[in-house]
């Protein structure tokens, strides 16, 4: 029984999908927008919302200590230096008096090989 199991498989083992998931974030920041499945795109969610509200508290932080410790956060997070410089420097400000719910999951139809469902997930 799964009773207090949060979260989803996803048919992959925990470092596979730890992966897929750092890989899809990452895509998000750097295209703003990326078409996947909706299991993963909700999935993704939850690191993209945590990696956003990060990002914030380093632009809001006056202490250079606090920035670089916010920086190696994401880091740990997502492994790809570009990514987290281009989500402090640009996608953040942009959020800055949002107090969440910084991303959206569309619904656009079936994939053509299994009947996937297919989401576009996007910053808002």
């Amino acid at each position: 029984m799964r009773h207090k199991k949060a979260g989803r498989k996803l048919g992959r083992t925990t470092s596979h999908r730890e992966a897929m998931l750092r890989n899809v974030v990452a895509g998000l920041f750097e295209h703003g927008r990326i078409k996947t499945t909706v299991p993963k795109a909700k999935e993704a969610r939850k690191l993209a919302e945590k990696c956003i509200t990060i990002a914030k508290k380093a632009n809001a932080s006056d202490d250079d200590a606090k920035k670089l410790h916010y920086r190696r956060e994401l880091l740990k997070k997502l492994h790809r230096p570009e990514v987290v410089k281009n989500l402090i420097e640009e996608v953040a400000p942009n959020y800055s008096d949002r107090p969440g719910g910084y991303t959206r999951i569309l619904r656009a139809g079936y994939r053509m090989g299994d009947k996937g469902t297919i989401a576009l997930f996007e910053l808002v």
